[in-house]
């Protein structure tokens, strides 16, 4: 058994995860990393070590229970506070996981993801519209229609009034901004508990038809279970994973298909479905690069040899298993839309695998072909920025020219 001691640092900003992932795969089944603010945790390195794990009962999401570093107060106020310091469905363990996700499962049925299709088509054009009347021709697909489509949908969902919706989308790209300071981290706390706690009040005094009265409907019931924490830490993680991880989507199939024309020229043919250009972005540029955390509830020892100590943190690296040459091949690199496998963990894998995933292909199968349909001499421009994150994997500006 292999226990290296001597982590590697991960760059905060994640500048080229892609490269730091092909480094880190030299390592081992699982590579030691030290992530922002000194945390020690192990990054999968393989498809198939992840998979394995995420699907592990000896694998925790919650801190509290599993993470002796947490417990006893050597991890201090940092970017990871909203990751780690939550008490919803994503930190859960056993039966507390089953219980808080049973209250959301219902807001993503196939039902109800269906009943929201002629509404995401008509915020669809309304964008498109808007993007199609700028003067110059030009526009920040970001800005102007990845990211306000999927915030929309799931803002009307759950009930988000629209003038708070640009301080939720602030402070949500304050979460997934990693290279913050702990002041920065804990203003961003402070601030989105304020905002959701806000929200909370005016839905019990007027509810409304929308997801976050249920909620609450649910949390006042005698004997629910649901705690006030555990509501407004829910409306967290639903509002910011009900958006974020589709907006990466969107932003990086464009870049995707207008860097490779000759594979867009065949989806726009009808030769290649859209399916395949949903599949295979999330594969090679999954919307979260690396998810933090979960837990060795016991000593693991790995394919190769390496153990994963009890209670130490593991971060589930799902931009490195999408390009694993073990799972993909030599070209697991190349985006390429006739692969035959594009099987992926972008969505995650097992009990935690994301609730959302049919409303976030969705969006993604309404918004991209309409896209490309309205402008088909869609083309970038210079000047597109990463998000400076590890976690989220996108673009913070996609300028491009409409044609």
């Amino acid at each position: 058994m292999t226990v290296p001691t001597v982590p590697t640092a991960l760059d905060p900003a994640g500048r080229d995860l892609h490269a730091e992932n092909d480094r880190l795969r030299a390592h081992g089944a699982a590579a030691l990393l030290e992530l922002p603010g000194g945390i020690r945790a192990w990054a999968p390195t393989r498809y198939a070590v992840l998979k394995d794990l995420l699907a592990d009962d000896r694998v925790s999401k919650d801190p509290n229970q599993h993470w002796p570093a947490w417990i006893e107060g050597e991890v201090g106020e940092s970017w990871l506070h909203t990751w780690v310091g939550v008490t919803n469905m994503f930190t859960a363990y056993g039966a507390d996981h089953r219980r808080l996700r049973k209250l959301v499962s219902p807001a993503f049925t196939k039902r109800r993801t269906d009943a929201l299709r002629p509404r995401i088509v008509q915020i669809t054009g309304t964008l498109l519209d808007a993007m199609a009347g700028t003067p110059d021709g030009r526009a920040d697909l970001r800005t102007a229609f990845a990211h306000p489509l999927p915030m929309q949908v799931i803002c009307e969902l759950f009930g988000l009034p629209e003038e708070h919706r640009a301080d939720s989308a602030r402070l949500i790209a304050g979460i997934f901004d990693t290279t913050v300071t702990p002041e920065q981290a804990t203003a961003i706390w402070q601030e989105v508990n304020q905002l959701l706690a806000d929200l909370v009040a005016a839905k019990r005094e007027t509810p409304a038809d929308d997801l976050t009265s249920v909620l609450i409907a649910t949390r006042d019931e005698e004997g629910s279970g649901l705690t006030e924490r555990e509501l407004i830490d829910t409306l967290l993680l639903v509002l910011g994973a009900g958006h974020e991880t589709t907006v990466n989507l969107i932003g990086n199939a464009t870049h995707a298909l207008l860097t490779h024309p000759e594979q867009l020229a065949r989806v726009r043919s009808g030769e290649i479905p859209w399916t395949e250009v949903i599949e295979e972005t999330l594969r090679w540029a999954p919307s979260i690069a690396n998810l933090p955390l979960r837990y060795a509830v016991e000593d693991i020892e790995l394919s190769d040899g390496t153990l994963i100590p009890r209670g130490d943190a593991i971060l589930a690296s799902y931009a490195s298993a999408g390009r694993d040459p073990l799972r993909h091949g030599p070209d697991a690199g190349d985006f390429d839309l006739t692969r035959t496998d594009k099987e992926h963990l972008a969505f995650g894998y097992g009990v935690h695998h994301c609730v959302g995933a049919p409303l976030a292909r969705m969006e993604a199968a309404i918004a991209l072909p309409a896209l490309f349909d309205r402008f088909p001499g869609l083309a970038l421009e210079d000047g597109a920025t990463h998000i400076e994150s590890f976690i989220a994997h996108g673009y913070a500006t996609l300028p491009v020219r409409l044609g």
